[in-house]
C-alpha cells in the first residue's frame, strides 16, 4: 500500500513538473512573438515618418521654386461702379440705344468690333421707326447738298447721313443744314484700291451703331435721286431683298483680275464683277463689316488691275447670300460711251426727257414686275444743279 501511494505521487509530480515547463515555453514564445511584431511596427513607422518628412521637404522646395506673383489689382470695374454710385447715374435703355457722335476716337479695329454686335432677340422692347442711312463716299463736299435738301426736308426721323470724305478736305466749303457734322472719321480713299472697301466697311460700321438704320445705301457727292423721299424710303424699308450689282464676266476685266492665290477660300467659279453702289438691309451690313475670311484675301491679293471695288462685294455676296440678293443695283449710270468710267452729265444734258427715261424701266421687285428699278442716278457734275433744281419739282415731285 504504502509503495502504491510513492507511485502515484511520483507521476503527479512528473506531470506538474512537465505541464510547468510547457506552460513557461508557451510564456516564452509569447513574448518573442510580441516583440517581434513590435519591432516590425516600429520599422515600418520609422520608414513612413522618413518618407513624409521628404515628401514635405520636396513639396517645400517645389513651392519655393514657384515664382512670386504680386497681388492682383482692383478691377477697373469696381472703380467704374463706384463712380457711377457716387454720381448716382442709372444707365437707362434710351441712353444706351442713344449712337455716339458720328465724329468719335475709335479706331477701325474698335468700330468695327462694336458695330458687329447684334441682339438675338428679333423684337425689339421699344417703339421704333425704322431708318434708312445714306452714306456718301466723297472726295470733299457733297455738291448737290441743296437738292439733297429739298430730298430730305419734311422727313426728319426717317433717315441718317453719313459722310466719307479725304481727309485732305478741310471743310472749307459751307455744309448745309443736313450734311452738317455728318462728317465721319475718313481715311484717304483711292480709284480701285482696296482702301476704297474699307472707306464702304466703315461707313456702314457708323451706320449700323444706329440701331433704327435698317436699310443701307452708297452714295457719292455725283448721285441724286430720282424720286422723292417717299417713294425711295417705301421702297427700301419693304423691300426683301439685298441690291448689290454680281455677274460673272468671263473677259480680261472679269475674271482675268482673278488672283489663283485666293484658293481655296474663292474659286475662279465664285468669281463675279459689279456696281460698287449697293443697297442692303442691316443682316447683310453686319455680315459686312464683320468678314474677317474673305476680306483680308482681297487686302493681299487684289492689286494691280484688281479693282477691288468691283469685284468684293459682289464675289462675298455671292458666295455666302446670293439667295436674299436681286443681283442688280439701284444707282444708274450711262455706260454708253464706253472706257473705264461711267459717262458725265453736263448742264446741257440734263432734260425732263433724260431723268424721265432713268425712272422708268422694267424689272422686278419683291418678285412683281414694276417699272420703277433705279432710285438714284450718277455721274452729275456741279454745273447741274441749277437745272436740276428747277426739274426737281417736275419730274422728282420734290
Amino acid at each position: 500500500m504504502k509503495t502504491s501511494n510513492s507511485s502515484h505521487y511520483l507521476l503527479t509530480s512528473t506531470v506538474s513538473k512537465l505541464f510547468n515547463a510547457q506552460l513557461h515555453f508557451f510564456h516564452f514564445l509569447t513574448y518573442i512573438l510580441v516583440l517581434a511584431f513590435g519591432v516590425t511596427i516600429g520599422i515600418i513607422s520609422s520608414f513612413y515618418l522618413q518618407n513624409c518628412s521628404f515628401s514635405l521637404n520636396f513639396t517645400q522646395l517645389s513651392l519655393s521654386a514657384l515664382p512670386r506673383t504680386p497681388p492682383l489689382p482692383p478691377p477697373i470695374a469696381k472703380q467704374e461702379v463706384l463712380l457711377l454710385n457716387l454720381n448716382h447715374t442709372h444707365v437707362a435703355l434710351k441712353e444706351f440705344l442713344k449712337p455716339p457722335s458720328v465724329m468719335h476716337d475709335m479706331d477701325d479695329e474698335e468700330l468695327l468690333w462694336r458695330a458687329s454686335m447684334s441682339a438675338k432677340i428679333p423684337e425689339y422692347p421699344f417703339d421704333r421707326v425704322p431708318k434708312v442711312a445714306f452714306m456718301f463716299l466723297t472726295r470733299g463736299p457733297v455738291f448737290m447738298a441743296p437738292l439733297w435738301e429739298k430730298f430730305f426736308k419734311g422727313h426728319e426721323g426717317y433717315y441718317s447721313v453719313y459722310v466719307h470724305s479725304n481727309p485732305s478736305y478741310n471743310g472749307s466749303h459751307p455744309e448745309s443744314p443736313v450734311f452738317h457734322g455728318r462728317r465721319i472719321p475718313s481715311k484717304e480713299v483711292q480709284w480701285g484700291k482696296v482702301n476704297m472697301i474699307e472707306a464702304e466697311r466703315r461707313l456702314l460700321a457708323n451706320a449700323l451703331l444706329d440701331f433704327s438704320n435698317q436699310r443701307f445705301v452708297l452714295l457719292s457727292e455725283s448721285c441724286i435721286p430720282l424720286f422723292n423721299f417717299s417713294t425711295v424710303y417705301s421702297y427700301l424699308i419693304n423691300s426683301t431683298q439685298n441690291y448689290v450689282m454680281a455677274y460673272d464676266e468671263p473677259s480680261a476685266v472679269g475674271r482675268g483680275r482673278y488672283n489663283f492665290q485666293m484658293l481655296p477660300e474663292i474659286t475662279l467659279k465664285q468669281w463675279r464683277k459689279g456696281s460698287q453702289w449697293f443697297e442692303m438691309c442691316r443682316d447683310l451690313a453686319l455680315e459686312v463689316v464683320s468678314d474677317r475670311k474673305y476680306f483680308p484675301l482681297f487686302q493681299e491679293y487684289c492689286k494691280g488691275s484688281c479693282y477691288a471695288d468691283e469685284h468684293y462685294l459682289p464675289t462675298f455676296v455671292s458666295i455666302k447670300f446670293w439667295e436674299g440678293n436681286s443681283n442688280r443695283s439701284l444707282t444708274w449710270v450711262d455706260w454708253s460711251r464706253g472706257g473705264p468710267h461711267p459717262a458725265k452729265f453736263l448742264r446741257s444734258e440734263v432734260t425732263v426727257e433724260v431723268l424721265q427715261r432713268m425712272r422708268s424701266g422694267r424689272c422686278l421687285y419683291n418678285e412683281n414686275s414694276t417699272r420703277a428699278c433705279f432710285m438714284f442716278a450718277r455721274k452729275f457734275l456741279p454745273s447741274t444743279l441749277s437745272r436740276l433744281l428747277k426739274i426737281a419739282p417736275m419730274v422728282m415731285h420734290f
